[in-house]
């Protein structure tokens, strides 16, 4: 695993031929180095286009812990992609320089130092333009990654996967949890109103003023029931339009994915997406200005046949590959 990246050193945009993962019929996927996608580390080349980062970070959590963890699982569960996304027609790791910068460290016991320590690491990888994957983590992680990259593009639009709205206001008075993000980003115009979207919302609420309050954000909500109902073409293009051509940030929540599709994962709720789905949705967003990405709440202890993690993996390599097929 790389070192960790808010001790890395970024350098401008590589502009080389890029270093690409392992080769997968020299070197058995099940050997080598567990970066993710069995990419070269940061270290390893001049600069990137793209870091994967992972932020072990769980001390948000309301329910189940353990997604520290999910940075590590994720990237053992990713050995098996390969270099060639037939989807969207594009080699991800051919055009670009894209690297595993290993984890930002964390005080896993004081969340305020916690958030400084994810914007600064974030920042780092980011400050020159290039763009960022980030793996959780708690759902937490959303806040300082917003602000690190607002501090280079301004206000994003953001679009939300998760079964919850992840803006309430506090829980038992704390203001930083998994549960209040975007609460937070909200209060610092980190993402843009009216340009920005909850998908595949599900489950109880505490009561009808959760909606209320939440309306207020300047949110579009696409609601998991509208995937039994709507076909998924609609949906994509409604999400387009809100968009518009506004840098875009993605926060995925893996549970937006049905427990089915997810069971590792600290807040599960009946009733929600497909992996196939969700990965279309992804690939809708190939030519909008994909600036930064997070996968979350993985928490391998509730996983088996890692079922969650080869889930998000691929995940990563979809918003990869919407980079790059933005770019080429």
């Amino acid at each position: 695993m790389a070192s960790p990246a808010s001790d890395s050193t970024t350098t401008a945009p590589a502009t080389d031929v890029p270093v690409g993962p392992v080769d997968g019929l020299s070197v058995p996927r099940f050997a080598g180095h567990s970066t993710f996608a069995r990419l070269p580390r940061i270290e390893d080349v001049n600069g990137h286009d793209v870091a994967v980062v992972g932020v072990p970070f769980d001390t948000g959590v309301t329910y189940r812990p353990g997604a520290r963890f999910g940075p590590a699982h994720i990237r053992q569960s990713s050995r098996l992609l390969k270099t060639y996304n037939p989807a969207l027609g594009v080699e991800p790791f051919a055009h670009q320089q894209v690297v595993d910068a290993g984890d930002i460290a964390v005080n896993p016991f004081d969340i305020t130092a916690a958030m400084t320590q994810i914007e600064h690491g974030a920042y780092e990888l980011v400050r020159n333009g290039e763009r960022i994957v980030s793996l959780g983590g708690d759902h937490t992680i959303a806040y300082p990654l917003l602000k690190a990259l607002n501090r280079v593009h301004g206000p994003v639009a953001l679009v939300h996967f998760d079964a919850h709205l992840d803006t309430w206001d506090t829980y038992f008075n704390a203001p930083l949890t998994h549960g209040t993000p975007f609460r937070r980003a909200a209060e610092e115009g980190l993402f843009l109103s009216g340009h920005s979207a909850h998908v595949g919302t599900r489950g109880s609420l505490y009561s009808s003023d959760d909606l209320v309050s939440d309306a207020g954000l300047g949110f579009h909500v696409v609601d998991c029931r509208d995937f039994i109902r709507r076909p998924i073409d609609d949906i994509i293009s409604e999400l387009a339009t809100t968009i518009g051509n506004h840098p875009l940030y993605v926060s995925i929540d893996i549970d937006v994915l049905d427990p089915c599709h997810a069971p590792g994962t600290g807040t599960p709720e009946a009733g929600g997406m497909s992996s196939r789905e969700l990965l279309e949705l992804i690939r809708s967003f190939a030519g909008l200005n994909l600036v930064g990405a997070d996968i979350v709440e993985v928490a391998p202890a509730y996983d088996h046949a890692e079922i969650t993690g080869m889930a998000a993996a691929a995940l990563g390599f979809e918003l990869i590959s919407v980079i790059a097929a933005t770019s080429r």
